[in-house]
């Protein structure tokens, strides 16, 4: 175990590798950027991407807002962080390695911004948890339609379920957190 600071470059096999900090899913989040493969190992920071969900338009894609530290203006900022290497894949924790980086990047800025706004919508209502997963379900239907999925809105929902659940209490923690945001 080694504490490294934004930037450090290490180097592991004959590679050199830049950790920089890429918070906004969670603070202590590092992505590791290595030039030489023109990837980036992103953490859960680059979000999910669920092979189940993919289409000939390619990877399917959501961000992670799950609790207790999501920042969605910082998480945005790590993202346009990311996307400046120009990274030809990003290799996500969750699930496997994705190409097409800039559309990718693209969808998950719009969606945070769309998740965001679902969660202020619902700030003060006592059913804010139902409502809020039911709108990012509705969300991410809609996307997956749009990006061609032929999956049944059953299947998709199923796909799916884990990360409505913990989204949902993320972004509840996000709101929970702030005064600003209800």
């Amino acid at each position: 175990m080694q504490v490294v600071a934004d930037g450090e470059r290490v180097q592991l096999g004959g590679r050199t590798l830049e950790l920089i900090h890429v918070e906004g899913h969670a603070r202590h989040h590092y992505a590791v950027v290595d030039d030489a493969h023109t990837s980036i190992f992103s953490g859960d920071t680059f979000g999910i991407s669920y092979r189940a969900l993919d289409t000939g338009k390619g990877a399917f894609i959501t961000p992670s807002t799950v609790p207790t530290q999501f920042d969605p203006d910082a998480h945005l900022a790590s993202i346009d962080r990311m996307l400046q290497f120009g990274p030809e894949s990003v290799y996500l924790m969750h699930f496997s390695r994705v190409t097409d980086v800039p559309r990718l990047g693209a969808q998950l800025k719009e969606q945070i911004a769309e998740l965001a706004a679902i969660a202020r919508s619902h700030a003060g209502h006592p059913e804010r948890a139902g409502r809020i997963r039911a709108d990012m379900l509705a969300l991410w239907l809609a996307r997956a339609r749009a990006h061609g999925c032929q999956l049944t809105d059953a299947q998709i929902e199923h796909a799916l379920h884990g990360d409505l659940t913990l989204n949902t209490q993320g972004l509840i923690a996000w709101l929970t957190r702030g005064k600003e945001h209800t």
